[in-house]
């Protein structure tokens, strides 16, 4: 009996370290974007079936891509005191116990994309490429922040061809806007979070734009980034003709990047966290909210 509990104690403990490990509490940046793609698709609310599906795939899409970003940069984390107490690094949770974790979820991504349809299953192959294949981009370009970027947009564009059964139509056009605007605005934040990364990023030979050319360059193309994310979304509401709520969205999210880019600078990265975790926080809401807004008025 004793060692029944015993074994259930370690099975929970992992599975605490893990969920620790993928940052499983942020899986709030990339939710609200997948239900974009899947309440624009549906015009509405889709089918329960659908929601909980997606919801599924989404979730687990996210603990492929951190679990394995944890094993690819372990030995890296070491080296780095921003990341140096992972799970992974002090050996609170085993190599083997990650890749388990990472493995089921890339399981349950494949069974939740079989039930929304044919073409989420078909799509599979190529989200798990960037899914798992982003985390090398840093060892060969510094480009990987929109690498980064794409690989989360995949989300709201899985969401779409969900809920439509089509991805590649002229009809399918504002995906391809949830797409670039969740690229850009990803990769813009990536910039100013890897800033605090430069000197470890260049003592190891990792590529990045702010290792490669600086902070004060970096924070200028997240801003020309986050500046054409308001754009394409303008753009999206234009195409689909949303009312007003979804405008005072983009009103307000606009605020909140000049707050993000307010937070920061070239020489001064204190108030970092607050600028990458809390307000993009509050976009990812706020957008969500003015859609559901806007399609229910």
């Amino acid at each position: 009996m004793r060692m029944a509990e015993g074994g259930l104690t370690d099975a929970m403990k992992s599975l605490r370290h893990f969920l620790e490990l993928i940052k499983f509490e942020h899986t709030i940046f990339a939710l609200p974007f997948a239900y974009l793609g899947m309440l624009l698709a549906a015009g509405g609310w889709p089918t329960w079936s659908q929601f909980i599906w997606i919801t599924v795939a989404m979730a687990a899409a996210r603990t492929v891509a951190m679990g394995f970003n944890r094993i690819a940069d372990r030995v890296i984390d070491a080296y780095n005191p921003r990341t140096a107490s992972r799970p992974l690094v002090t050996g609170a949770i085993s190599t083997r116990t990650a890749w388990a974790g990472t493995g089921v979820a890339t399981i349950i991504l494949v069974i939740a994309a079989w039930q929304l349809g044919p073409l989420p299953l078909k799509l599979v192959p190529g989200a798990l490429l960037f899914l798992f294949g982003y985390s090398f981009t840093k060892r060969f370009t510094w480009l990987s922040h929109f690498i980064l970027g794409f690989t989360d947009a995949l989300a709201p564009a899985g969401a779409w061809a969900a809920v439509r059964g089509s991805l590649f139509t002229p009809d399918d056009l504002p995906a391809w806007l949830l797409t670039a605007l969740v690229t850009l605005w990803i990769g813009g934040f990536d910039l100013i979070y890897a800033c605090q990364d430069i000197e470890v990023d260049r003592r190891h030979s990792l590529r990045s734009i702010p290792a490669r050319f600086g902070a004060r360059v970096a924070l200028r193309l997240s801003t020309l980034s986050h500046v054409l994310t308001i754009l394409l979304l303008a753009l999206l509401g234009w195409v689909m003709g949303l009312a007003w709520p979804f405008w005072l969205g983009v009103l307000i999210t606009s605020g909140l990047l000049l707050w993000e880019h307010s937070l920061v600078k070239p020489d001064d990265l204190t108030h970092l966290n607050l600028a990458f975790f809390n307000i993009n926080s509050y976009i990812s809401l706020t957008l969500f909210i003015a859609v559901v807004a806007a399609l229910w008025i």
